[in-house]
């Protein structure tokens, strides 16, 4: 049985599933579905067309599905995703999608948001993550799983950051960050490999795999995509597979010190 505050505004149309609880002067609007065992904590506030999973924890004067904040969005019908057992802090603010990118703001599961987090509009985020306070992702940004974002940190529309990537505090990340590395810095550039966080998940002949490729793609001076596409030519790795091929595929580019051979 759901626990709602009698000073909470729920729209009729809401889809509110058990086990719910609902703090004093939340909102929830006509559209949104809100999963089981999801707990608002009092002051929050979903908006528009909002679905979150089931055992999330939102805490208060979190808001929720606010029409994007770009000047193109003309009032069509967007949405905001987000899945199981995130924990999103007092303060943040989360997007829905555009029709320019595709609609959705889509979250992923087991994520952590801290307090002031901004999740902008369009963007993707996978699973296991976590946002120190003040993070801001600016539009169509794309991350994907057990990646860590510092506190402080903006990151600039368009820019993917990889699996288990970490970008530090007080960095600007203008481009993209490939899977398992490390970017600190204004502007951030490539620091190394995420070794801290890779320990907590991957075994050491892995760790060393990704090591090696590391160094040649961003250290040995030879052009990026070719050293890429031919450490992808030689590896049985699926992990260094991905690295290669995030570098591969990169739009923005890979912040990186460039050597001279």
């Amino acid at each position: 049985m759901s626990k709602i505050s009698p000073s909470a505004i729920i729209e009729e149309g809401a889809q509110i599933g058990e086990n719910v609880e609902i703090g004093a002067y939340c909102f929830i609007s006509s559209q949104a579905v809100i999963g089981e065992a999801t707990k608002i904590a009092q002051g929050a506030c979903i908006y528009g067309k909002t679905t979150i999973g089931k055992n999330n924890q939102i805490f208060s004067h979190a808001v929720l599905g606010s029409i994007p904040q770009d000047l193109k969005f003309a009032g069509e019908d967007v949405e905001l995703i987000i899945g199981d057992d995130n924990k999103i802090r007092e303060f943040t603010l989360f997007n829905p999608g555009t029709a320019g990118g595709g609609g959705k703001t889509v979250i992923g599961s087991r994520n952590l948001f801290m307090g002031y987090v901004h999740v902008g509009h369009d963007v993707i985020i996978g699973n296991n993550c976590i946002f120190a306070n003040c993070a801001t992702l600016a539009g169509h940004v794309e991350m994907g799983d057990f990646a860590v974002v510092g506190g402080m940190t903006p990151i600039h529309q368009f820019v993917k950051i990889g699996n288990y990537a970490m970008v530090a505090g007080a960095s600007a990340l203008a481009q993209d960050v490939p899977p398992f590395c490390m970017a600190e810095g204004n502007r951030a550039t490539l620091r190394g490999l995420n070794l801290n966080g890779l320990r907590r998940h991957l075994e050491r002949d892995t760790i060393d795999q990704l090591k090696s490729a590391y160094r040649e793609l961003f250290e040995s001076g030879k052009p990026l995509k070719e050293s890429a596409h031919a450490i992808l030519e030689k590896t049985q790795s699926d992990y260094v597979k991905q690295l290669c091929t995030f570098v591969i595929e990169t739009k923005r580019g890979i912040p990186f010190e460039r050597k001279n051979i």
